[in-house]
């Protein structure tokens, strides 16, 4: 027809859509940039069937082809545009498949980047990636990147629970924890037996990560959460809880042994704590009730003997405070063992060594008695408790003397007080020969009831005698 200007307005349309369709893209070509071409297309339509019409047909020749070859011409018209979108349609699909392998690879790259993080850190890039794995597999299922979801899948959980591969069983427990999540945001039945993957090293993890722990102090506080604790609530039935009260029998009776060694003090403090974990542990699930009751009741047992035996430790080192407050709670905490009586005597002997260290070299005994007679009275108008130590350890109090009164003064109580001829409260002791360390407690009105100390070497052939009294500052003898 030799409308020049309008094929090349067709030319260009045609150019125009190639360029924004190709190369070819996920999504396709703009919806408006179609509708604009096929407008273009009908108005180029209507354009040629109208100067058709009224144009001769000069080149080719005159005479006019024949009705195949027309429909020859015009099949093969319609077969280009129609080939032109299925390669199209191909090479979109070809691209969107591209897109979801680069989505696949990047959810592979963080799982990647995230190995060599610390969990809490990786934590977030690995949820990521999981969810990039679900999208695929459940909104393109059929794509090649879909297909490939499983393997990673199971480099996703060896990757997450790599720290059990190294046997850092600790550092497991986070790990192996969150991958028990995955099947409630993937789907249970779509992870198959990845599902359970986490269970059996998660219990062995809490195992033996607790009995580090046990090993290392035994209260399950270096951690936030008791290991054991949790392994019996979230795997009673497994092999790991079952053995988790032999483990805590055996610390307990490894630190009961050590009560008679060289710290008895810090032996005892573990063994109370082994026998608390022990009794606090949820063992109903596990049927491990009745064990870990007996590891507790072990443990009391050796915390029993162990309170003593840190009690004459600390005597021995000179921590005469402690000993007394270690004595007089075991005394107290333990009212029918058969070192109650000697308890007291040590808290006795260790009250007096507080204010004559010298007291604290002798080791107190249940030894009583002797042959040399020493008298105690009372001159002070409130009650006097009088301790003694050194051969012998005892304690006893002195009613108030009726009659008289407090001091202003030491030196005015050594002119007057106990003076012959007056009745004072008064206890003789029969003690045997050797040092004996005196201290006098009180208290009243106007008294401050400060202890005073006095020490005498006895012999034999001897009386002796002691006094107390009060003065406006202390108690004195």
């Amino acid at each position: 027809m030799r409308r020049w200007i309008a094929m090349a307005v067709c030319l260009a349309a045609t150019a125009a859509l190639l360029v924004v369709a190709l190369p070819a893209d996920p999504d396709g070509v703009p919806g408006g940039v179609v509708a604009g071409y096929l407008a273009v297309l009908v108005l180029a339509a209507a354009h040629g069937a109208l100067r058709a019409l009224r144009t001769p047909l000069r080149v080719p020749p005159r005479r006019p082809p024949s009705a195949p070859i027309a429909a020859l011409l015009g099949l093969v018209l319609l077969a280009v545009p129609v080939g032109g979108a299925l390669a199209y349609g191909s090479a979109k699909d070809e691209a969107t498949q591209k897109m979801l392998l680069d989505r696949l690879a990047a959810a592979d790259a963080l799982v990647q980047a995230a190995k060599d993080k610390p969990f809490d850190a990786a934590r977030d890039d690995y949820r990521t990636a999981l969810s990039a794995y679900r999208d695929l597999h459940r909104r393109h299922a059929g794509s090649r990147a879909a297909q490939r979801v499983p393997d990673r899948l199971r480099t996703y959980y060896a990757t997450v629970g790599a720290p059990y591969a190294r046997k850092d069983y600790c550092g497991a427990v986070q790990p192996l924890t969150y991958l028990r999540t995955v099947p409630a945001d993937y789907g249970a039945k779509d992870l198959g037996d990845l599902a359970r993957w986490p269970d059996d090293r998660l219990a062995t993890s809490l195992y033996e990560c607790g009995a580090a722990d046990l090993a290392h102090n035994g209260t399950g506080a270096s951690r936030d959460e008791d290991d054991f604790s949790e392994l019996l609530t979230t795997f009673p039935r497994s092999a790991q809880a079952a053995k988790v009260a032999p483990a805590l029998g055996a610390s307990i009776d490894a630190a009961g042994r050590a009560v008679k060694g060289s710290d008895p003090c810090a032996a005892t403090d573990r063994v109370k704590a082994l026998g608390t974990r022990a009794g606090d542990l949820p063992g109903d699930k596990a049927g491990a009730s009745a064990a870990l009751a007996q590891d507790a009741r072990r443990a009391d047992g050796y915390a029993e003997s162990g309170a003593y035996a840190c009690g004459v430790h600390q005597y021995r080192a000179g921590d005469f405070d402690s000993a007394q407050q270690t004595m007089d709670d075991f005394a107290a905490a333990y009212p029918h063992d058969r070192n109650r009586a000697l308890a007291r005597k040590f808290s006795i002997a260790a009250q007096i060594a507080q204010h004559e260290p010298a007291a604290g070299k002798h080791v107190p005994t249940l030894a009583t008695g002797g042959g040399i007679d020493v008298t105690v009275s009372n001159d002070s108008p409130d009650p006097v408790t009088v301790l003694y130590t050194g051969t012998v350890t005892g304690s006893f109090t002195l009613g108030a003397c009726k009659g008289c009164s407090t001091y202003a003064s030491r030196a005015e109580a050594r002119l007057s007080a106990c003076k012959a001829g007056k009745s004072y409260p008064h206890r003789t002791l029969h003690l045997p020969a050797g040092a004996v360390y005196f201290m006098h407690k009180g208290g009243g009105s106007g008294v401050s009831g400060t202890p005073a100390t006095d020490s005498e070497t006895l012999r034999y052939g001897y009386i002796y005698t002691e006094c107390a009294y009060s003065v406006t500052s202390a108690f004195d003898l």
